[in-house]
């Protein structure tokens, strides 16, 4: 196999790197995901995939408090499906930030019912967007991507008006953590995910505070949402004694991001060992 550099923790993923994750992968991640690429939430435990993934994006948007006409930010949409969400049941009006053109194209040619989606391939830190712009804003799965949390942040601080909400949902790494589940699990999953490095559920919340965030709910979701790379991870091999494309992707030495293949396995042991959480946030 070819040689994989050490995970840099002081090197940020590059705009690139992070665009052509998802662009590259698009086919593979609607297939198996759908159009929610991001962890499901299980309440009764008897969800389905979809219908998990959908209760983490309307757990978030009840949080949000939304009302018609209300303005959202959606960091890291996707391919919209949380932003649609919000205009279909709120009527808010969301302008969703994304960095991959094929996540864009998919959105694009989706509709609402009420309220109305904008989807941008634009990142978040270079968006400048004028004070106060957004009543609420979310980020589902997308703050691990920024190396320069503080920086992220600041800029949210600024974008939101004052009494808005900020819901963010991400990927953590345990306080207790090894340094052996570090390099070998938490470090290769984001170098292998083109995320930053992971920081603890400690972290951010002294990095939100810092930047003028009142904190309102804080939860570590992990017990709720381990269940969807077991259910991700029997979904894949099917496909690969079904689809002959993953077996083509695979062994395409040239395809970089081929080694998910093994990212799930990483993070479905890392939840089990306790090194890697799910954290929820709500600020104000």
């Amino acid at each position: 196999m070819p040689h994989r550099p050490a995970f840099d923790p002081s090197a940020p993923p590059t705009n690139a790197a992070v665009a052509a994750h998802y662009d590259v992968l698009d086919p593979f991640y609607r297939d198996i995901w759908g159009e929610h690429v991001h962890h499901g939430l299980w309440v009764t435990g008897r969800e389905t995939v979809a219908e998990a993934t959908e209760q983490m994006s309307r757990r978030m948007l009840e949080a949000l408090s939304l009302t018609p006409g209300t303005r959202v930010a959606d960091i890291g949409c996707g391919y919209g499906g949380t932003a649609r969400l919000a205009a279909n049941a709120y009527g808010a009006h969301v302008i969703g930030l994304t960095l991959s053109e094929a996540q864009k194209r998919f959105a694009d040619r989706q509709t609402v019912s009420r309220g109305s989606v904008e989807v941008l391939v634009r990142d978040w830190k270079d968006a400048a967007f004028e004070p106060s712009s957004f009543d609420a804003i979310l980020a589902l799965e997308s703050l691990e991507h920024f190396h320069d949390k503080a920086d992220f942040a600041r800029m949210a601080r600024t974008a939101l008006r004052p009494g808005g909400r900020l819901v963010v949902t991400t990927w953590l790494a345990a306080e207790n953590a090894s340094r052996w589940s570090r390099r070998h699990l938490l470090d290769a999953v984001s170098r292998e995910g083109s995320a930053a490095r992971l920081v603890s559920e400690r972290e951010i919340r002294a990095l939100f505070a810092a930047a003028g965030f009142n904190e309102i709910l804080v939860e570590d979701l992990s017990p709720q949402v381990r269940r969807t790379w077991s259910l991700i991870l029997g979904r894949f091999a099917g496909r690969l004694l079904t689809r002959p494309s993953y077996w083509s992707f695979l062994l395409k030495s040239q395809a970089r991001d081929r080694v998910f293949a093994l990212t799930i396995w990483r993070i479905l042991l890392a939840y089990r060992m306790g090194v890697f959480r799910y954290g929820y946030f709500v600020w104000e």
